[in-house]
């Protein structure tokens, strides 16, 4: 038997001066840094590397379309991972001491 819970969608966010023009850039960029990190490895991706750059380039057209046309529904990937980004940075550094600090 499959029980299903339907979650309640998440709030519209306050819109800003400005919130448009930088939810743009947020879409768009980070398709356009997964696309530029393919392009640069040194492993031949072939086909799989061609579609994984057509999903690019759809990702970024679909969140750019939400980003301006719905902006009081789009959500900021780079604060919604930046956090735990520098939260593992942060974490690194506080090793990389320790190791230093007791040698």
């Amino acid at each position: 038997m499959w029980v299903i819970f339907a979650r309640a969608p998440p709030p519209d966010v306050h819109v800003w001066p400005g919130r448009r023009a930088l939810a743009l850039v947020d879409a768009v960029a980070w398709p356009a840094v997964w696309a530029a990190w393919l392009l640069v490895l040194s492993v031949p991706l072939g086909l799989a590397g061609q579609c994984a750059l057509a999903w690019c380039g759809v990702a970024a057209v679909r969140r750019a379309v939400r980003a301006v046309g719905e902006n009081h529904r789009y959500h900021f990937t780079t604060w919604r991972w930046g956090r735990w980004i520098l939260l593992a940075l942060a974490f690194g550094y506080a090793l990389k001491l320790a190791a230093f600090l007791s040698a």
